[in-house]
């Protein structure tokens, strides 16, 4: 068993998902065929490690309240540690996410506990430098989130290793904050727009290779079916993906980073968890819901058939 476990420092919320045919035009409606509410945002990440047999603990807040009730439920359910109480005057987040016919997700965000993130809240981790630290473009959006994660950061054990997810906010982060994170992550691991956002650069090799040269290890960028792209050493790879029957987006990210750190975290080269993250998303988008990533047993049974 390794001794390793992933702090997450993101934001856990909860999700209310609607399946419409389309987006709406603006101005327009649509009439949702279904909608249900489930633990979102961070929490996939956080599943998809756990699943992974990766020891997870949340480093972030959670509010009090139907939605925070929601996901410490379901961080429970994972064996995810809680490292902080709820906060006792407020709720969690809200997302709103519509899904199409294609797959795709659509978000508006309604902010709650999750961007309440201080310093004290860190340190109730307890990081140790066998831990993998999981930070978030999303996060560093908030202002108390971005002050506390960039004077901690720095104070990390020299041997933790971070993995920063920019999303796609990063580009629009104030550029101090960006490079705050930038100068102490070990991996970035962003979708191909993310990754082009971010860079400025269009061909997705380069995008890769961009950001590799900003990290102490590599940097991993998602391309859908395609698989991905890794970036180590100067070199570029890519880890071809799987051909399922996609039903669902939402979450496959999530379950490709969540994978992709469990692997590292045991052991495996960059390019083994780089394949077991592009099965668990590919897995992951084969079923509805958000937090839809697999077990270790389901993705082995996946490469081995």
């Amino acid at each position: 068993m390794t001794a390793a476990r992933l702090i997450h420092t993101g934001n856990a919320v909860a999700d209310l998902v609607l399946e419409v045919p389309a987006l709406p035009p603006r101005g327009g409606d649509v009439l949702a065929r279904s909608a249900g509410r489930a633990a979102g945002g961070g929490v996939n990440v956080m599943a998809a490690a756990a699943r992974q047999g990766l020891p997870v603990v949340y480093a972030g807040m959670l509010g009090t309240g139907p939605n925070g009730t929601l996901v410490r439920e379901s961080l429970e359910a994972d064996g995810v540690t809680l490292a902080n109480p709820p906060l006792a005057d407020l709720d969690t987040g809200l997302v709103i996410v519509l899904v199409d016919d294609g797959g795709e997700r659509t978000f508006a965000t309604i902010r709650g506990a999750e961007a309440r993130l201080d310093a004290s809240a860190l340190r109730n981790a307890d990081v140790t430098g066998d831990d993998w630290v999981y930070v978030t473009g999303y996060s560093l959006a908030h202002d108390a989130n971005r002050a506390a994660l960039l004077g901690w950061l720095p104070a990390l054990p020299p041997h933790t290793r971070v993995v920063f997810d920019p999303g796609p906010l990063a580009h629009q982060l104030p550029a101090t904050a960006l490079a705050g994170v930038l100068s102490r992550m070990d991996w970035c691991s962003a979708n191909l727009a993310e990754a082009r956002a971010l860079t400025g650069l269009d061909d997705p090799i380069a995008a890769t290779a961009h950001l590799a040269a900003s990290a102490r290890a590599g940097a991993i960028v998602r391309c859908g079916a395609d698989g991905c792209l890794m970036a180590t050493n100067g070199e570029v790879a890519r880890i071809p993906g799987m051909v399922v029957d996609a039903v669902d987006l939402n979450g496959a990210g999530d379950a490709h980073v969540g994978a992709f750190i469990a692997g590292l975290a045991h052991g495996l080269t960059p390019a083994q968890a780089a394949r077991r993250a592009n099965a668990a998303a590919a897995l992951a988008v084969t079923q509805r819901g958000p937090a839809t990533s697999p077990t270790s047993a389901e993705v082995d049974a996946f490469l081995s058939a």
